[in-house]
């Protein structure tokens, strides 16, 4: 565990690991949240996101990256080693010929709505990938994105994708690259699959 910096008056925190156990309830809740908006528009339970998160506290190389306003979880940002991910998860690198052991997978950011545009989107990126070199058997970086229409019935008049932001710290979409999760949106019964795109960058040694 790690206080890490501060950024804006916010204090940024790195949890490793079992660590993560401590958090997981606030975390489970910030998920929540923040995913009902455009592109996830998820509607989640707090019973799902307990078996989800387990993924992470399992890993003995997984990191947290948390954002606190005074006592408060306001921001979250998850990775791991992609080897200790799902099969759904792994498979696609694998039939595009990269060596799973070798790559980090990000999972979600998540940051309440009045603490954006401060920086600590930069910020998630900056300590996983510093944690991902730190363990030094990893040459890529990777993370998957819903892939929604332009023309989804629920897509913002202001929405502006993450594309251009992504591409800014060095992570580019693999072409042909995608799998595929499940949940529900807001506006269904039943959970669905939803297609999810590939990002990856290389990452240089320390």
């Amino acid at each position: 565990m790690a206080d890490g910096r501060t950024i804006d008056g916010l204090r940024i925190r790195r949890l490793t690991g079992g660590t993560l156990r401590e958090s997981v309830g606030e975390l489970a809740r910030l998920r929540i949240e923040v995913f009902r908006e455009f592109p996830y528009l998820y509607d989640g339970d707090l019973d799902y996101e307990a078996h989800y998160l387990e993924t992470y506290i399992r890993s003995q190389d997984s990191v947290l990256v948390a954002v606190h306003d005074g006592e408060n979880i306001v921001g979250a940002s998850t990775a791991l080693p992609l080897l200790d991910e799902t099969p759904n998860v792994i498979e696609p690198f694998e039939r595009h010929g990269f060596d799973p052991a070798e790559v980090f997978y990000f999972g979600e950011s998540v940051l309440l709505r009045p603490y954006r545009g401060r920086g600590v989107g930069v910020v998630f990126f900056e300590e996983r990938e510093a944690w991902a070199r730190s363990l030094g058997r990893f040459s890529a970086a990777c993370f998957c994105a819903v892939d929604r229409p332009a023309d989804h019935p629920r897509r913002p008049p202001d929405y502006v994708p993450l594309d251009a932001f992504w591409q800014r710290r060095g992570f580019q979409r693999i072409a042909g690259m995608e799998t595929r999760f499940e949940w529900k949106d807001l506006d269904e019964a039943v959970e669905s699959p939803k297609r999810m795109l590939y990002w990856t960058k290389p990452l240089e040694s320390q």
